[in-house]
């Protein structure tokens, strides 16, 4: 069986944000960048029924420049057998899903991995484009992933429930907690990462038609209250008045 894992290089959920260039561009100077987390869980899962399915190859891939290496190094560390990095700074949904796409079409995968959305831009719609492009099914958000032979076995989430389907390989799936646990390099695999096979490859051509005009920051929290514990009203009046939640 053949595995793709795409994973983001995004901010750690820590950092503290900022942009540039009269707020059209984002900053990372300071920035500590990870995997996306719902990403983790879709390489977890992966390296899971690898190990359990002799036979089975992981091949991680990220859209990205140069400065992303070191968050695929780590996914190989993680126990992906090889990489591939598509040299682009990673626009928009669009253009991301077309990179996957391109590859994926003559590489012949049984099985796409990713998470339900990356979490600096969580637009949540490039597996259902990779999908669309493909022409195979897309599920998401998979919160649980079963193999049996040329079948998948998915629950998702749905509104007020969970879902279970059968789905035919090949398939994309945008994965979530806790379809797996996060897994953590020992150094074993941070030593094997170094050498594991990062390949690099040109982007194709995209005009997706979108263009960031601005990045704003929420707004800065007001003061915090203090209302002693026996002024009721005070309390009341607030809620009413202030925060309008009565």
């Amino acid at each position: 069986m053949k595995i793709l894992v795409c994973i983001t290089h995004v901010p750690d959920t820590t950092s503290k944000i900022n942009f540039k260039d009269n707020n059209t561009k984002f900053d990372p100077t300071g920035v500590q960048f990870i995997i996306g987390p719902y990403d983790d869980y879709a390489l977890a899962r992966a390296i899971e029924i690898k190990e359990a399915t002799p036979g089975t190859t992981v091949t991680v891939l990220n859209v990205g420049l140069a400065d992303t290496e070191p968050t695929i190094r780590k996914a190989l560390a993680i126990g992906a057998d090889d990489a591939i990095r598509v040299n682009a700074d990673p626009a928009d949904s669009f253009f991301v899903a077309t990179q996957i796409a391109e590859h994926a079409k003559t590489a012949n995968y049984d099985l796409i991995l990713m998470g339900r959305e990356s979490i600096d831009y969580n637009s949540g719609v490039v597996h259902s484009i990779v999908g669309e492009m493909l022409g195979i099914p897309s599920v998401s958000p998979v919160m649980k992933l079963d193999i049996e032979g040329t079948k998948a076995k998915l629950a998702r989430e749905i509104e007020g429930g969970k879902e279970s389907l059968e789905v035919n390989l090949p398939f994309v799936a945008g994965c979530q907690e806790p379809i797996a646990e996060w897994k953590i390099p020992n150094m074993r695999g941070i030593m094997s990462a170094r050498t594991k096979p990062l390949k690099v490859v040109e982007a194709k051509a995209v005009d997706s038609g979108y263009k960031i005009q601005k990045f704003e920051l929420p707004p800065p929290k007001g003061a915090v209250k203090m209302i002693p514990a026996d002024n009721v009203a005070q309390l009341v009046t607030l809620l009413k008045t202030e925060a309008k939640v009565l």
